[in-house]
């Protein structure tokens, strides 16, 4: 005799054979063999507990709408260039001229997007990014901080771990899976997605010439991406790895990914000032342009990324160039105090969490940026340099009855006197 669930499917009669409950007392009883049951009920449980004692992982819950993570791009989402670098603004110092290329990059990007199928006679290319700049000048944070405004997935991948296919090392299609991990395995959002590719410099070949021997972690890493960069179909192994015979994959199409490289170039601002002629000497010796010496690093063209060591046939797929500024005082002092996330806030916020107010004298943040400046380690090293400030305090605080703390110049100086 069979009768109708809640939910309209038919189920046999019985007890489950865990908890003893009768199938009108659950929502479902599944039946095994040999009159052994299972509800509904028990089969939950028995999934919390593995959980627990992380025998599997959890299923991550979609958002509180009911729908996926990350959802479809539309018209009204898309953010005007203005109003893209005035987010930016928010969070990332200085920059204006690489915030206004990343600005209008991104905008052209995803509007080529939401303009598939309605352009029939014109195709539109990616506007693949290349940031070329020093350390700790915001590369990161800047592509980061496009993804978060964008509401779209994003991963970080270092270029130095990349080799060609079947050296030991990490595949190029190797980026493509923390996509779909930053995707939750939404193939469909993976592949609108932004990939930061960090380093693209250290893949640069060492000589002139073009490799003639296998050149696996330069050059051959750097021929390796021009199909993904351009648009292709990858088969991406679902948990990432090397690919084996007789796996399953997941089909994923770079054709929407935009790409952004960055790197630190270090030694290019020699290249350009050859290009430019800024080294000439004697007396008969002619500068072609007056240039400002003290920031070189704007007047780099795709030409300086050449004779730096990249390939032309990657320079080309990545057809919007741009540079970081280095970082002066004032913008290191800014960046302290003054972003959203600023280094500052941040510890004030991790002490208010101990109910604990947090104060620093401004002579303090002055030395702070003076120190950076000495390190030569850009916004990193004002990290570093707070870290060191602030680690007895951090360990000491929470245990004390004392509500609130004051940094003065004198006790920043005791404990960075200590490690330089």
């Amino acid at each position: 005799m069979t009768q109708k669930t809640r939910k309209g499917t038919e189920r046999q009669d019985g007890h489950c054979s865990f908890c003893g409950a009768e199938a009108d007392e659950v929502a479902l009883m599944f039946n095994g063999g040999n009159g052994v049951n299972i509800c509904s009920s028990c089969i939950e449980h028995g999934y919390g507990l593995l959980v627990e004692h992380n025998i599997i992982a959890e299923t991550k819950k979609s958002d509180s709408k009911g729908g996926k993570k990350f959802r479809p791009l539309k018209r009204e989402d898309l953010m005007r260039p203005d109003r893209i670098k005035s987010f930016l603004d928010d969070y990332v110092i200085g920059q204006d001229t690489a915030k206004r290329y990343m600005s209008v990059a991104v905008y052209n990007h995803y509007k080529r997007l939401l303009a598939k199928g309605k352009t029939e006679d014109v195709e539109l290319d990616k506007s693949n990014i290349v940031l070329v700049g020093p350390t700790g000048t915001g590369k990161t944070l800047m592509a980061r901080t496009i993804a978060r405004l964008l509401h779209v997935p994003f991963s970080i991948v270092d270029a130095t771990a990349l080799t060609q296919a079947g050296y030991v090392g990490e595949d190029v299609e190797s980026i493509l899976s923390r996509l779909l991990q930053a995707a939750d395995y939404d193939v469909e959002a993976a592949e609108r997605g932004i990939i930061f590719i960090d380093e693209i410099d250290k893949i640069a070949r060492k000589g002139d010439n073009p490799s003639i021997t296998r050149d696996v972690s330069g050059e051959g890493v750097q021929q390796a991406l021009l199909k993904i960069l351009e648009g292709t179909v990858v088969n991406v192994p679902p948990q990432g790895g090397r690919k084996h015979p007789d796996q399953k994959y997941i089909q994923v199409s770079t054709s929407n990914i935009l790409f952004i490289c960055g790197g630190a170039f270090d030694g290019i601002e020699k290249k350009i000032a050859t290009r430019l002629n800024t080294n000439a000497i004697g007396y008969g010796a002619t500068i072609k342009q007056r240039i400002d010496e003290s920031n070189i690093m704007k007047y780099i063209q795709p030409q300086d990324l050449r004779s730096f060591g990249l390939i032309p046939e990657l320079i080309g797929r990545l057809p919007v160039l741009t540079y970081m500024e280095p970082l002066e005082r004032e913008a290191l002092r800014s960046i302290l105090t003054e972003p959203k996330n600023s280094i500052i806030r941040q510890y004030e916020c991790l002490m208010g969490l101990d109910d604990i107010k947090l104060t620093f004298d401004n002579e303090v943040l002055d030395y702070i940026v003076d120190k950076a400046l000495e390190f030569k380690l850009g916004a990193r090293g004002l990290r570093s340099i707070c870290e060191a400030i602030m680690m007895d305090i951090m360990f000491d605080m929470p245990t004390n009855e004392s509500g609130e703390v004051r940094i003065t110049l004198e006790y920043a100086k005791s404990k960075i006197d200590k490690i330089a």
